[in-house]
């Protein structure tokens, strides 16, 4: 066995499988920059590259993307409050608000160096488990799974900050939201509005991005700084390192459940760091910082990711069966270089097993050691005026929402989500419930009624489902006997003078879930039964919330409004919703990339006041970004009507 681990090792580091590596950490750092990308559409791009190279070359490519992705996302996560892959979303919570109170190169290193800890803990789970895991992942039925989803769920009491009842309601709609698109049971379309692009389900990047991205760039253009408050960012790189060796327990703990969670099938990094950040949370005797730049709520959620591909390699290995979105692509080039997965490969390949997990171990220490030295230049862009670094940031989320699916219906959803975000925002509904919802919403579902079919109710007393509901009971307990955290949109305001605006909200919501009723109603009972329930809870909660707004003005979690004293010189809000307006009609009529450049050229103009050269080279530069990733990616952008007259035969020649 020592020998097979040591030639492994002298195999990865020697000649050009090294190079390899460095490359495949050089893409999956890029990649996890872009937001929204992530390792899917990473390796997506290094598969055509394989065929014809040496195994462990390639192995090497591969798990150096794989490895780095989710330490590479980091950056727009803490920087621009923006998340850089699905993996990231909890890491906003913490790290945005110390980026902007200029403590960047203490989130940036504490993320880093947890990250590399998480993915060094998952290879090392990986390396024992490979042999031993085999009956623990065969013992998790549908039954457990759906127990799992449930314990993501319970987290939502302690995202919910302030406001419990809103918190519910942001779940609620969450797992709505989840489940549009076909029925899995019968094939029936629910809460499609009538769109033939809702059928496949609302992507996930879209979703992230407009709940998260949006709100947040607007945000940052009305109140016109930039994103740090202070500009010495280059301080504190050691103090991050500090802070993980002291709260090296929570390290621990949330790379020991994103190995967990990334063992487990169609779960991934999306719930993995949402429920290390709730575990947190909860077991914190000081919750009054979190959520307002608590170095806590970085840890937790980045050593978690990165410790899930070590976890979700084992199911890929040892049965074929992928445990994210990314390991399918890896499993698809490990086919591509003739490794067929299984327990075979395991007992007479052993030498290409340890292969991997010594790549995905020192690709993580690369990574992270590569970051740490690319920080202080990628910071800097936190002191400019966010004027000039809001439309890039438009344009990244623009073409990363669009990647997902190559549909019109992309960019139309990320704008209405976004929309959405920005109003939950204002009005005190907290937005990580609805994320953790969304993610959860479809295997809920699934592994419910699985578990029905396979095992009647008699699922409920399965020794599995037993552990993890009281696990999740009592870290219910946990959360409430021990307080609740800060929330992602604060707690309450103070005395609100003029309800009104919220009360349309309000009732907005009330709406959306009448229309959920409405429609569910329509459905057989396989396809009815669990979002009817969501959707009658949802509406009486909202019911229940306007109810209380309508009293009238007073101090409560509940009749809450951040416009109830805006700060003097804050742009309003429907001036930049006219702005991403524009964007829209522009690209209709135009084409997108015709679009963007005069949103560009017109925003750095009126908002930057940018002198006319540098609005000419930035303006320039956008395109020629378009231009390139739609090379890269083998994308075509929207077109106009515009274009479309263009290519209509006229007539009379």
């Amino acid at each position: 066995m020592l020998d097979v681990i040591g030639s492994a090792l002298v195999n990865v580091l020697s000649g050009w499988h090294l190079a390899y590596m460095l490359l495949g950490v050089a893409v999956g750092l890029i990649v996890g920059i872009l937001p929204g990308l992530g390792g899917v559409a990473g390796m997506s791009l290094l598969l055509p590259f394989i065929y014809g190279m040496d195994t462990v070359s390639a192995l090497a490519l591969l798990i150096g993307l794989l490895a780095v992705v989710p330490t590479g996302d980091t950056f727009t996560s803490i920087l621009m409050g923006i998340p850089g892959s699905a993996a990231s979303q909890a890491t906003i919570l913490d790290g945005f608000p110390m980026a902007k109170r200029g403590e960047a190169a203490r989130a940036l290193s504490a993320a880093f160096f947890s990250s590399m800890v998480g993915g060094v803990f998952g290879a090392l789970v990986l390396s024992v488990f490979i042999v031993v895991a085999r009956p623990v992942i065969l013992a998790f039925s549908s039954a457990e799974l759906f127990m799992l989803t449930v314990l993501g769920l319970a987290m939502v009491g302690v995202l919910s900050g302030s406001s419990f009842v809103k918190g519910l309601l942001s779940c609620a709609l969450g797992l709505l939201m989840g489940l549009a698109g076909a029925a899995p049971a019968t094939g029936e379309w629910r809460l499609a509005l009538g769109s033939a692009y809702v059928v496949d389900g609302l992507p996930l990047v879209v979703v992230a991005l407009g709940i998260f991205a949006i709100p947040e760039i607007i945000d940052l253009l009305r109140r016109n700084t930039a994103i740090a408050e202070v500009a010495t960012l280059g301080r504190g790189w050691l103090r991050g390192i500090r802070d993980t060796v002291k709260e090296w327990g929570i390290v621990l703990r949330c790379s020991g459940i994103g190995c967990l969670i990334g063992a487990m099938p169609g779960l991934g990094g999306a719930v993995a760091d949402w429920i290390a950040y709730g575990h947190t949370v909860q077991i914190a005797k000081d919750k009054s910082r979190f959520g307002r730049g608590d170095v806590r709520g970085v840890l937790a959620p980045e050593s978690a990711n990165n410790a899930v591909t070590g976890g979700a390699l084992v199911p890929t290995l040892l049965f074929g069966i992928p445990g994210s979105g990314s390991t399918a692509i890896f499993l698809g080039g490990l086919v591509l270089l003739g490794i067929q997965p299984g327990i075979t490969l395991v007992e007479t390949r052993l030498d290409l097993v340890y292969t991997i997990i010594w790549t995905l171990a020192i690709a993580n220490v690369i990574g992270a050691g590569l970051c740490v030295a690319v920080s202080p230049f990628v910071a800097r862009l936190t002191t400019l005026p966010y004027a000039y670094v809001a439309p890039f940031m438009l344009m990244i989320i623009f073409f990363a929402a669009y990647q997902a699916t190559s549909h019109w219906g992309d960019i139309l959803a990320l704008i209405a989500i976004g929309v959405l975000g920005l109003y939950m925002r204002r009005f005190g509904w907290p937005r990580p419930p609805l994320i953790v919802g969304f993610v959860l919403a479809n295997g809920a579902e699934n592994y419910l009624y699985q578990a029905i079919q396979f095992h009647g109710w008699a699922w409920v007393a399965r020794p599995g489902v037993l552990i993890i509901a009281a696990i999740t009971l009592a870290s219910l307990w946990a959360g409430a006997r021990f307080g609740r955290a800060a929330g992602d949109e604060g707690g309450a305001s103070g005395r609100v003078r003029d309800t009104r605006a919220q009360l349309l909200f309000a009732l907005f919501m009330a709406a959306v879930f009448s229309y959920a009723v409405w429609d569910t109603l329509r459905w057989s009972f396989l396809a009815k039964a669990f979002p009817l329930a969501l959707a009658l809870a949802g509406l009486a909660g909202t019911l229940f919330v306007v109810a209380v707004i309508a009293r009238g003005p007073r101090a409560s979690a509940i009749v809450f409004d951040t416009e109830a004293e805006t700060a003097p010189g804050m742009t309003s809000i429907g001036h930049y919703l006219a702005w991403l307006a524009g964007l829209l009609a522009a690209s209709a009529a135009a084409g997108f990339v015709i679009g963007l450049a005069l949103f560009f050229a017109a925003f750095l103009h009126f908002k930057a006041r940018a002198p006319v050269a540098r609005n000419a080279l930035l303006t320039a530069s956008a395109v020629a970004f378009l231009a390139a990733m739609s090379y890269i990616f083998v994308l075509d952008f929207p077109r106009g009507l515009l274009q479309d007259l263009v290519e209509m035969p006229w007539p009379f020649g």
